[in-house]
């Protein structure tokens, strides 16, 4: 009656995370083991309230039976469906190893971790494919900046 429903609402949605925060852009990474990495950007995004640690297992788990290395030098690491419950925000966090890191039979260049709530998983999938479309917009990110990457993956094209 008084509006107090939407106060709270509005309240929420500026307490909610953006789907890429600066902070979870890591550059000029070291090469490492793939699990490590794993762990890495996964941590990244629990740190920044987008998952609870179990996802991090399951970004794991996805790897043993799914490999997410996209070519390109792209790696997508994610959960497997059951993590699902353990994702509070959808988010993604970004690791750049302008040296390459050992992802499987190839080195990758890009890890983006990604946590998608219902079906902001696959607009996540369709946006990173749509950005990362040529080994030359790969390039740009892997030699470009905090800000260069954080634009790419928030500005609509």
């Amino acid at each position: 009656m008084f509006g107090f429903g939407k106060k709270k609402e509005q309240t929420e949605k500026i307490q909610k995370p953006e789907l890429l925060e600066k902070k979870n852009i890591r550059l000029d990474c070291s090469p490492m083991a793939k699990d490590d990495v794993i762990r890495a950007v996964g941590q990244l995004l629990c740190d920044s309230g987008y998952v609870d640690e179990g996802y991090i297992e399951a970004m794991i788990k996805r790897e043993l039976s799914f490999p997410t290395n996209i070519g390109n030098g792209i790696a997508l690491p994610h959960g497997v469906e059951e993590a699902k419950k353990e994702i509070k925000h959808s988010g993604i966090a970004v690791m750049v190893f302008p040296e390459g890191t050992d992802w499987g039979t190839e080195k990758v260049n890009l890890v983006i971790g990604i946590a998608g709530v219902g079906e902001d998983h696959l607009e996540i999938l369709a946006t990173i494919a749509e950005k990362m479309a040529t080994p030359e917009a790969v390039e740009e990110l892997i030699k470009g900046s905090a800000d260069d990457i954080y634009a790419a993956f928030t500005t609509k094209a």
